[in-house]
């Protein structure tokens, strides 16, 4: 947003790196705590069996202090879909340090959708040109949270990512609210997305021309790449703001030449310029 920021890497990536395990699987992770004040990550979505100590939430999970380390051990039981992780205190969401957990099924348990050709995470969300110590000062002094000052999709900005497609193939796309203060619509210009899950339950499918996805929610919808070679905008706008932010990512099919181009508003919903945006039945 052409303000050089401080912000919450992790293993020297922003976002976080990934987490990939199989449903019932062990995760033990070892997070070092180099910042100068207390951390502490929550697993947004895990349920925690037997193990709620370390939900990572205030008041159940005591802060990382500076310089010092915590391990947790969790288990993925019983689960099978898109989560992602957190920093849950101090603001500090607000500068980064989350990332996308996938949790695949076992061989023997089946999935309600064919196999897809590939499988993107998009971690879209508010965004701060205020760092977190400052908006956690303003909390403090008794204002409230100002209006964000723009949206990130996988902390990039304006067509900042690119996710790469074949012609004719379908593919999941695993989308994550990760901000602090806005609602977002998701769309991709030209594209149906097929709803197949929600925070690891498998839902009626149904065909939407765009989605809205609310605070620290995670959806799982299926794109067919099964328009003409071209890019096209992923574009995720707020809701219920004003005025209404966007953003957008491209979306590139493996055999065009042809770069983005046209007016953002084509890949906007269409609620947002006075009509309505309905499921495809």
């Amino acid at each position: 947003m052409g303000v050089k920021q401080h912000v919450i890497m992790i293993n020297g990536q922003f976002p976080g790196p990934q987490i990939d395990c199989v449903t019932n699987d062990n995760l033990v992770i070892s997070v070092h705590n180099y910042l100068n004040e207390p951390f502490l990550l929550s697993w947004n979505g895990l349920q925690n069996r037997r193990n709620s100590f370390e939900d990572g939430m205030p008041g159940t999970t005591c802060p990382i202090p500076p310089r010092k380390n915590f391990t947790y051990i969790l288990q993925a039981k019983d689960q099978i879909g898109s989560f992602f992780y957190f920093p849950s205190i101090a603001l500090h969401k607000a500068s980064g340090g989350y990332g996308a957990i996938r949790i695949y099924s076992r061989p023997r348990i089946p999935v309600p959708f064919p196999q897809p050709a590939g499988d993107f995470t998009v971690l879209a969300g508010d965004w701060y040109k205020k760092s977190h110590r400052q908006l956690t000062l303003m909390l403090a002094r008794g204002y409230s949270i100002p209006m964000p000052d723009g949206l990130l999709i996988n902390g990039r900005g304006w067509n900042g990512y690119t996710f790469t497609v074949e012609q004719g193939r379908t593919y999941r796309f695993r989308i994550s609210n990760v901000g602090i203060a806005t609602s977002l619509n998701f769309r991709i210009a030209g594209h149906k997305l097929k709803l197949v899950e929600v925070e690891g339950t498998h839902t009626m499918q149904t065909t939407y021309t765009s989605l809205d996805i609310h605070l620290g929610q995670s959806y799982s919808v299926l794109v067919t790449a099964d328009q003409p070679p071209s890019d096209y905008y992923v574009a995720v706008t707020s809701r219920f703001t004003k005025p209404v932010l966007a953003t957008t990512a491209v979306l590139h099919y493996k055999n065009s030449w042809r770069k983005v181009s046209g007016p953002i508003l084509a890949a906007l919903p269409r609620r947002l310029v006075g009509l309505s945006t309905r499921p495809i039945l």
